[in-house]
């Protein structure tokens, strides 16, 4: 896997972490190999930039479908149609029962 780590950190907005990889030895194949373990030990300590990475590192290793990386949910154009199921049930005397009377 040919994977520039310092672009691939700038890509998803993280390029502050690219000194750490490097001082680490971490390269594009090592990186679907790392853990929220080894994140920490790499000094990224928000939890958000470590939710990013390990979401990033899904995608590399093929876990996930390719996203926007800043978090944006993507939306369709296309209609979904989804059935949905409504019941109502009015049991008698029940509203004298929550009142106490």
């Amino acid at each position: 896997m040919a994977v520039d780590v310092a672009q691939w950190l700038r890509g998803i907005g993280l390029e502050e972490y690219a000194p750490a990889f490097a001082d680490n030895d971490i390269d594009g194949s090592l990186l679907p190999e790392l853990t929220a373990e080894d994140l920490v030990a790499l000094g990224v300590t928000s939890i958000g930039h470590r939710r990013r990475l390990l979401s990033a590192i899904a995608v590399l290793r093929g876990d996930l479908p390719q996203a926007d990386t800043h978090g944006t949910p993507t939306i369709s154009a296309e209609a979904e149609r989804r059935q949905l199921s409504v019941m109502f049930c009015d049991l008698v005397g029940s509203t004298a029962l929550l009142s106490g009377k």
